[in-house]
């Protein structure tokens, strides 16, 4: 597997040239809810402005950038793994599984797939992890404001399903506001059981 490292901006503009799929994850730290993965595909005669780390950007500009990706990228496709799933084969594998989803969702097939982090899954695709590739990369910065963005959808949902979690707020990472709410309703199967916080709070531990 190739790593890259400490890329200049030169070296990643050279990078991602061509037809790339960006990939990158959202979700692998919270206690509820899917893991969420993006695969994007941009157009090089539409290119996007202002693209960057979603954890860089605000709320709003997520937001609007995500339109802009839906509405510019050659191909987009979000992936995901279950909390059950994340049970069942562990986070890493899980987030994992649905990169391979979402590469596997495209529509178009890419020359290359690079994900952010240090580490790919088998795409049955030439892939690459990059280091801080969600700053770098343009495609992997649109697929990390995709899986953000999709992955926040999905918690404000379930705060409206269940307001007393907090869900919005907290998006289901281990606050305290999070732990105060488990332990006073009790956990959700929507949790992730293998999740030291939610097996204490079961009494699994």
């Amino acid at each position: 597997m190739t790593i890259y490292r400490d890329l200049s901006a030169e070296a990643a503009q050279a990078l991602g040239q061509g037809l790339v799929a960006g990939v990158d994850e959202v979700g692998r730290g919270p206690l509820v809810g899917n893991v969420v993965t993006a695969a994007v595909i941009l157009d090089p005669q539409r290119p996007i402005a202002g693209l960057n780390d979603s954890k860089k950007l605000s709320e709003k500009k997520r937001d609007a950038l995500f339109d802009l990706i839906m509405d510019n990228a050659l191909c987009v496709a979000v992936g995901s793994a279950t909390p059950v799933e994340i049970d069942q084969l562990n986070i890493l594998h899980a987030t994992m599984l649905a990169m391979q989803r979402a590469v596997a969702g495209l529509t178009m097939r890419p020359e290359r797939v690079l994900v952010d982090g240090n580490r790919t899954p088998d795409f049955g695709i030439p892939a690459a992890a990059v280091i801080k590739g969600d700053g770098l990369i343009a495609a992997i910065s649109a697929a990390s404001i995709i899986a953000k963005v999709t992955r926040d959808r999905e918690m404000a949902e379930l705060d409206r399903c269940f307001p007393q979690y907090g869900f919005a707020a907290h998006k289901g990472y281990p606050t305290k506001a999070h732990f105060e709410a488990i332990a006073q309703y009790g956990v959700l199967s929507e949790h992730r059981r293998s999740f030291r916080p939610v097996r204490l709070a079961l009494g699994l531990e």
